[in-house]
């Protein structure tokens, strides 16, 4: 077989290179690019017949040889490698003078019969068990001998062997049962349901009339910049009459907030009812100094002896000395008790008193200590005064009421207003749980800085705050204040419209 390759810059000389050696015949094995061009191997197609008649020789001769092939034995590895040693393939290849593709294919069909026949093989022995022999023979147990009974003999009792208890598997049937439905748990869920659904359809009631409405609007804007919660001004406005113009409205949001801010208007100060008076309430809201301001007024009107100063104050540094100070100006004499025997005693000294003032220590609405003080104060005849400062966030002013109000007179001293930047928190809060305002302090002077507790004053000045802030809302963000008003305002008639 005559293969040549040819060199050319492009493939079209490398083509018309081959045609000038093999003719017209010419046949093109490969193309490939190089470095300076193009090779291509070439040869003629008269060489073909030539490669198909070796290939169709060596077809017939090996079919030959597979039919005069006897059934391959069971022979061991070295007679099948001795006879591969004398049939090598180099003899083959040489004799059949074969090209390179019906080598590969010879190759490839000589491996695969060579595989097939060593799976039809069984594996070989092992040399070491072929040393070792035959096995020896297993000696067999020797029979159990019976014991014949012999009656000159007496007969042995035999061990009895020990009884196994059965264990028992007792196999839990998996329980079918469903989980039982809890009755008052479901009726809770629709219940919140409702009132989720009924929250959300007041709501959008609530803003389509604000939008026809523009005042109410106006009103809840300047409430809630005012300080007052938004609860509180949507319970108002709902009830304000529909036919008013902005004016009108205004005085009458007004009026309704003086009506709900209970005071002693109607009835006579604290230093002239006289009676026992324990001021309680958180730290730092000025408790001592109201009190020196209430001894003080009463002092003036019905002369120092008429009035008894005690402290319950062991706590703070200085507090029993802070009061016997403002005493000994008053011309009073200031005690100290430290247990509610000692309390006891004090006040049946000072029962010919016309009023007696209680300092307590000033406690957090969530100290557990307040429990104790209030058990102290828990004697009859004696009131309890919540001192309030002004100047305290709403949620603040809503945590101590809640700690601290009684079930009983629910009054109320509102101190600091001279610090308050809006005085609207304090009103809410008073609205909200109820509670009698007897008297403002705004300032520290004794007792100059007393005033009565005046709701048209008190509300004038919480909507006429002129501070602006960054926590002031803006009309955009009036429909996030739009929520249901609570049952609690509703069902006790707070609000007085």
């Amino acid at each position: 077989m005559n293969i040549k390759r040819f060199h050319a810059a492009t493939s079209r000389e490398a083509l018309a290179k081959a045609r000038m050696a093999f003719g017209e015949g010419t046949l093109i094995l490969s193309n490939r690019p190089t470095a300076n061009g193009v090779e291509v191997v070439a040869t003629a197609e008269d060489a073909l017949g030539s490669i198909d008649q070796a290939h169709e020789g060596f077809q017939a001769e090996r079919r030959l040889d597979v039919a005069h092939t006897p059934t391959p034995s069971r022979k061991p590895l070295q007679e099948r490698a001795a006879l591969e040693v004398r049939n090598p393939v180099k003899e083959d290849t040489e004799q059949l003078a074969m090209s390179t593709l019906s080598f590969q294919d010879y190759v490839r069909e000589r491996m695969l019969r060579r595989r097939h026949e060593a799976l039809q093989d069984n594996r070989p022995l092992d040399a070491a068990m072929l040393e070792r022999g035959p096995e020896p023979a297993r000696e067999r147990p020797a029979p159990a001998q019976v014991v014949r009974h012999n009656p000159l003999r007496p007969v042995q009792p035999m061990p009895e062997a020990p009884m196994r208890n059965p264990v028992r598997r007792e196999h839990a049937a998996p329980s079918l049962a469903a989980p039982a439905v809890d009755p008052q748990g479901l009726m809770h869920e629709l219940q919140s349901m409702k009132e989720l659904i009924e929250d959300r359809f007041n709501t959008l009631s609530w803003l389509g009339q604000a939008r026809q409405n523009p005042i109410h609007s106006n009103l809840m804007l300047k409430m809630i910049r005012a300080g007052y919660s938004p609860s509180l001004a949507r319970a108002i406005l709902e009830r304000m009459p529909e036919d008013m113009d902005a004016a009108e409205s205004v005085r009458w949001l007004m009026d309704v907030l003086e009506r709900n801010l209970r005071t002693d208007a109607g009835g006579r100060p604290l230093y002239e009812e006289g009676g026992i008076f324990a001021l309680v309430g958180s730290t730092g809201v000025g408790k001592t100094t109201t009190t020196a301001k209430l001894a003080a007024m009463c002092a003036r009107i019905h002369g120092p002896g008429s009035v008894g100063l005690i402290t319950l104050d062991t706590y703070r540094v200085g507090a029993h000395d802070q009061l016997r100070s403002y005493g000994r100006m008053l011309g009073i004499v200031a005690h100290l008790a430290h247990d509610r025997a000692a309390l006891q005693d004090l006040l049946g000294l000072l029962s010919s008193k016309k009023m007696v003032l209680i300092d307590t220590t000033g406690i957090a609405p969530r100290d557990p200590r307040k429990r104790d003080m209030l058990e102290v104060l828990d004697l009859p005849h004696v009131n309890r005064l919540l001192v309030l400062n002004a100047s305290c966030h709403g949620d603040t002013l809503d945590d101590t009421l809640t700690a601290f109000k009684t079930d009983g007179s629910q009054q109320a001293i509102l101190s600091k207003v001279d610090e308050a930047v809006k005085l609207g928190p304090a009103i809410d809060a008073l609205i909200r749980h109820q509670m009698v305002l007897r008297g403002v302090t705004n300032g520290q002077r004794v007792p100059e800085d007393w005033e009565a507790a005046d709701a048209h004053k008190l509300v004038g000045a919480s909507m006429r705050s002129p501070v602006r802030s960054a926590f002031d809302p803006k009309a955009s963000d009036l429909n996030f204040f739009f929520s249901h008003a609570p049952d609690h305002v509703r069902e006790k008639g707070m609000i007085d419209a």
